[in-house]
């Protein structure tokens, strides 16, 4: 699929569990710029799905409305972002036989091997979302990128598939449809998240993604320049948040203000001072030290680290050698979550902010616009899965969905 033309303009919607947010850019000579931010409070989610149609409809419907008085444009296509435990990734294999007399790669080849390589049990209540292939090998020879043009009989490529269960993204799509919107294509949000935010280089050595959400972490893994992991848990930001609300005998709403205002993923060189927390009925508050947050705050940050490492631990082979970890997401705005990482998984950590597109780069420069900006970015590679547009209803089958897999 061909890049946007000049002055094309590019939607994501990033439906999060704690908030809904819609970007906007528009292509130029030198990439994409951001035209348009809008955002609404998400209640409509939990741990990434959705639970209520209509107030997801309705935040769809704020978020996107504030980034289109932003930008000055109207907006009828969006890139949709998904998430959730149901989302899974696998990595496989397709082999075919390169034809034409003259035995040289063409473009029909990539997408037929890249079609066999989709080729897997996956059950009646499932789709392939993606079908991302790492490298191609010509007649046993791998580590090739782009075969085209290339001479042999065989024709082979290692495949990273992500595919989501149908209900979760046919009700996704219910509520993008509702809000008066067509999807033009859905990404799984890790993927999103890491083309705002990773270098080429650092895909090529080795790195870890974590996507901290309000109530999901997306992992994603990167080597020799190909995903080679993806999975979700679901276990957020909220969920801190919650411990705080349990542990200081406080408001939700106080909760997630004191954790962004005084909580410390590391010991806090100020642990003994204290800060004011209100009763659950406002009227009345107490004194609790930064030392008492940091005992509540600790243990839970470091639960979501052990349970990220477990399932990269189970996804990738033994031989493969990883040399960062990225965090990025509202999650990684925690103070000192970076130095609890690097110490956690004895590797280099720093926060990932949307850096790969221009605009109104000051609005969206921070770590929860991640996977917005990044949809805009990784959509229109024509990677994802894409709504065939002859089919408008939500209610059709869900074969309506196709991969386009070459750029």
């Amino acid at each position: 699929m061909s890049k946007p033309s000049w002055g094309t303009t590019i939607a994501g919607l990033d439906i999060g569990t704690t908030k809904t947010c819609t970007v906007v850019a528009t292509s130029t000579p030198e990439g994409l710029d951001i035209i348009g931010v809008g955002e609404a409070p998400s209640t409509g989610l939990r741990k990434g799905v959705i639970t209520d149609l209509e107030e997801t409809v309705r935040a769809i419907e704020a978020a996107t409305e504030k980034a289109e008085r932003m930008a000055g444009v109207h907006i009828s296509h969006v890139y949709v972002g998904v998430t959730g435990a149901h989302m899974q990734g696998t990595n496989n294999r397709g082999v075919v036989a390169i034809s034409g007399e003259d035995r040289e790669v063409a473009r029909s080849d990539v997408r037929r091997v890249v079609e066999a390589s989709k080729l897997i049990d996956i059950g009646a209540d499932r789709q392939i979302v993606h079908a991302l292939p790492r490298q191609f090998a010509v007649d046993g020879h791998d580590g090739i990128s782009d075969p085209v043009g290339m001479s042999g009989s065989r024709l082979e490529v290692d495949t990273h598939i992500i595919t989501g269960g149908n209900t979760f993204i046919t009700n996704v799509l219910k509520c993008v449809h509702r809000a008066g919107l067509e999807p033009a294509g859905i990404v799984f949000e890790p993927l999103a998240s890491s083309a705002a935010t990773l270098l080429a280089e650092e895909k090529h050595v080795g790195v870890v993604l974590l996507d901290i959400g309000g109530g999901t972490t997306d992992i994603a893994v990167y080597s020799g320049g190909g995903a080679i992991h993806t999975s979700t848990i679901p276990v957020g930001g909220n969920i801190l948040t919650n411990d705080i609300a349990l542990g200081l005998k406080t408001t939700f709403a106080e909760a997630e203000s004191i954790k962004k205002t005084y909580a410390s993923a590391t010991p806090d060189a100020h642990g003994e001072s204290e800060f004011p927390v209100k009763s659950m009925d406002g009227k009345t508050t107490r004194r609790v030290t930064r030392a008492q947050l940091h005992a509540i705050a600790a243990p839970r940050i470091l639960e979501i680290f052990r349970l990220a490492r477990g399932q990269i631990a189970e996804g990738l082979p033994r031989d493969i050698l990883l040399a960062e970890i990225v965090l990025t997401g509202g999650g990684s705005q925690l103070r000192g979550i970076d130095q609890a990482a690097a110490e956690f998984f004895a590797l280099p950590t720093r926060i990932g902010v949307p850096a790969m597109i221009g605009g109104l780069t000051d609005a969206v420069r921070k770590p929860e616009y991640a996977t917005a900006v990044g949809l805009v970015l990784f959509g229109p590679k024509g990677e994802g899965a894409i709504w065939n547009g002859r089919s408008r209803s939500v209610f059709g089958k869900i074969a309506s969905w196709w991969g386009e897999m070459w750029n």
